[in-house]
């Protein structure tokens, strides 16, 4: 049924994106058109995710910097494709002068894309790919370099190797699919076996699910890699829940420098080690500024990670936290 639906949401948008022509461009616009400030649109594929939450807070306050932009209202698809393509959709009738999405999934987006594209609207896409490269800027972290060095992390933990549960993304998403390839290479031929992994969305109460139910099946389990931190805090309350505190390791990817995020976490004790994924915000005010005053910038953009242990967590929060920016 779910494969029917993503069927039937990129046919309609591929539908509409030909009625919008062919081209793709990534011309900025001659002029701004509300008050000589530059009309921004946002479309972000779930806000109840904390690394989406923070990315909406710190893309707000670094464009907040810049008095020719006007970021609109960030809409949130809660997950849900459709949703996320009707909302690229209105920002186009809208004529933004450009366009940033954190695509919920690759193929959906796909067309909603190129009708921008073909509207003359210089597009950024943040983090997750679609399947076109019409878009001006493609700004992400190596998704694949950082889910091998969790595993090189994973390897460290368990040097006589062990099992290990995997709580995965939206398997569709090219992060997840680059995370877990990373992960596997890097544990490959070192004694270490996943022996389950499944999707948990990106969602932490997914992930606490599904980890009461491994954990009840009664297999041993040495480390949980979770390809983002809200899962494996999930999976670090139920193992906490069934006593199995400080038996079982944890490997997450984020690091957010917030009170519930990894970098704390790691501190704490509740995680082996995360990685920073980075938001990504303040690169894509530059580029946004750049595209609309008609400078050339990168097409893909990919940043640097760091690894997050207890000796180097309290130096990264400084350094990361903007909580007096953002609140």
């Amino acid at each position: 049924m779910h494969a029917v639906r993503r069927y039937l949401i990129a046919a309609v948008a591929l539908a509409t994106a030909a009625a919008f022509g062919s081209g793709c461009a990534s011309n900025a616009p001659s002029s701004s058109s509300l008050g000589g400030q530059f009309v921004v649109g946002y479309s972000q594929s779930n806000n109840a995710e904390p690394y989406r939450a923070q990315l909406n807070l710190q893309l707000q306050y670094y464009a907040k910097q810049h008095s020719d932009l006007k970021l609109l209202p960030i809409t949130d698809a809660h997950q849900d494709s459709a949703t996320q393509v009707s909302q690229v959709q209105n920002f186009i009738q809208q004529k933004v002068n450009a366009l940033i999405v954190s695509p919920n999934e690759p193929a959906p987006l796909t067309a909603a894309v190129q009708q921008a594209c073909a509207a003359k609207i210089p597009v950024i896409i943040l983090d997750r790919s679609v399947n076109t490269d019409c878009y001006s800027a493609f700004i992400g972290g190596d998704n694949y370099g950082i889910g091998k060095l969790a595993g090189q992390a994973a390897v460290q933990a368990l040097p006589h190797g062990g099992n290990v549960v995997e709580l995965q993304g939206i398997l569709s998403d090219q992060p997840q699919i680059d995370r877990d390839k990373g992960f596997r290479d890097a544990i490959a031929g070192r004694n270490i076996t996943i022996i389950d992994a499944q999707e948990a969305k990106w969602l932490k109460a997914n992930a606490n699910t599904i980890m009461q139910q491994w954990i009840a099946k009664g297999d041993k389990i040495d480390l949980v890699y979770s390809q983002n931190d809200d899962m494996a805090l999930g999976a670090q309350l139920a193992i906490a829940g069934a006593g199995k505190a400080g038996q079982i390791q944890i490997v997450g990817i984020d690091g957010l420098a917030i009170p519930t995020g990894g970098i704390r976490a790691v501190q704490q004790g509740l995680m082996l080690t995360t990685f920073v994924y980075p938001t990504c915000a303040p690169q894509a005010v530059d580029t946004l500024e750049k595209l609309l005053h008609n400078q050339s910038v990168d097409k893909k953009q990919i940043l640097g990670t760091t690894q997050v242990t207890k000796d180097n967590a309290a130096q990264l929060y400084r350094q990361y936290d903007m909580s007096g920016k953002v609140g």
